[in-house]
């Protein structure tokens, strides 16, 4: 297995390493061998170069069958340039054109929803990845001037739904949720009566393949009320970028904050590349602290292998996380751990080779 790194900015670093740590205990354990390949890609470089991403930077990628990546941002850096010219520019030049966010609160770890556990807050959003408003299509007329107007335009096209909700369905199938499959699909229809219809229609269309999956539908809102109100609702839920970036934010905060949330970014098709980070930022004010947290970083690399050829080893790598927020974190919030960033990452290489890989 070959992974490029990309520890990023402040704590990225930080949490990168320990989940190689844990990489490295997996590995001896489920017996299968890897190589690294580390690159300084992110804010650093681009203040000292002016340069994010090198010239034939993609091509260096799709040599790799997958991309760990800790986290970008800087103080100094603009906000949102370091997200577009990495993050985006990635996921559009290596066609990841799924992202899968599970939302699943370990056992341990607090959350804001009065009298839910673990067993109410385990589900999955499968967003679309590489359209919407996140396409980049736009402009400005008369920019500076009191008659400026911008626009911004959301793309979507019968391609890209069918080849995400096909994925979707294929996912609720596969995941095989003992209450039942369930996949619905987040989305605003009744307003957004072109793009969302395009979406709709196929979604239709796609679930006539798998008469064994319910195709369920939420309008957004709504899906963000219920969310809070009955999460245990949920198996999976399809949803676009644009809806999807913001569903997985309230998704994080209950499944315990950000210091426990992790995603991928993954081309699903054959030689495809994935990337897998942490959904918390590069949380600057606590960098060289040795406070932050790393699950989500190490939750990041158990996804990375479940779905790049060690999916036992990814499960023992959940199980062993949970192991450790049930009976040794105090809290997952930074500083508050009851450890140091680096002893979380030892404890969960102790718990290894003590639990079971079916999770």
């Amino acid at each position: 297995m070959k992974i490029a790194v990309i520890g990023g900015d402040g704590t990225g670093p930080e949490v990168t390493r320990e989940a190689l740590k844990v990489l490295a205990a997996a590995a001896e354990l489920g017996g299968f061998s890897y190589e690294l390949t580390d690159l300084d890609w992110g804010s650093e470089r681009y203040l000292k170069t002016g340069e994010i991403i090198p010239d034939g930077g993609a091509d260096v990628l799709r040599a790799h069958d997958a991309i760990f990546l800790g986290a970008v941002g800087h103080p100094d850096v603009t906000p949102g340039l370091i997200e577009k010219g990495l993050l985006l520019q990635l996921r559009f030049q290596l066609d990841q054109y799924i992202n899968l966010r599970p939302v699943k609160l370990y056992p341990g770890v607090e959350t804001p929803l009065a009298g839910k556990g673990p067993d109410d807050i385990d589900f999955v959003v499968v967003r679309e990845n590489t359209e919407d408003l996140y396409a980049g299509i736009g402009g400005f007329l008369k920019k500076g001037t009191p008659d400026e107007v911008a626009t911004q335009t959301a793309i979507y096209s019968r391609k890209g739904c069918e080849r995400w909700l096909r994925w979707a369905f294929d996912f609720t199938q596969k995941r095989n949720n003992p209450k039942g499959k369930r996949l619905t699909l987040v989305a605003k229809n009744n307003v957004l009566t072109f793009g969302h219809d395009l979406v709709w229609r196929t979604f239709q269309e796609v679930a006539r393949d798998y008469p064994d999956v319910e195709a369920d539908y939420n309008h957004v809102d709504a899906c963000c009320m219920w969310m809070v109100k009955n999460p245990e609702y949920y198996d999976v839920i399809a949803t676009t970028n644009m809806f999807g970036d913001i569903i997985t934010d309230l998704g994080a905060i209950i499944q315990g904050g950000m210091g426990v949330a992790a995603g991928g970014n993954i081309n699903p098709d054959s030689g495809g590349t994935s990337m897998y980070e942490p959904m918390g930022g590069s949380a600057p004010k606590y960098t060289g602290q040795g406070v932050i947290n790393p699950m989500a970083a190490i939750g990041a690399m158990a996804m990375l292998l479940e779905h790049t050829g060690q999916p036992e080893s990814g499960r023992r790598v959940l199980a062993a996380i949970q192991s450790v927020t049930g009976t040794k974190m105090k809290s997952q919030a930074a500083g508050k751990m009851g450890y140091s960033t680096s002893e979380v990452g030892d404890l969960v290489v102790e718990a290894l080779s003590s639990v079971s890989a079916t999770v």
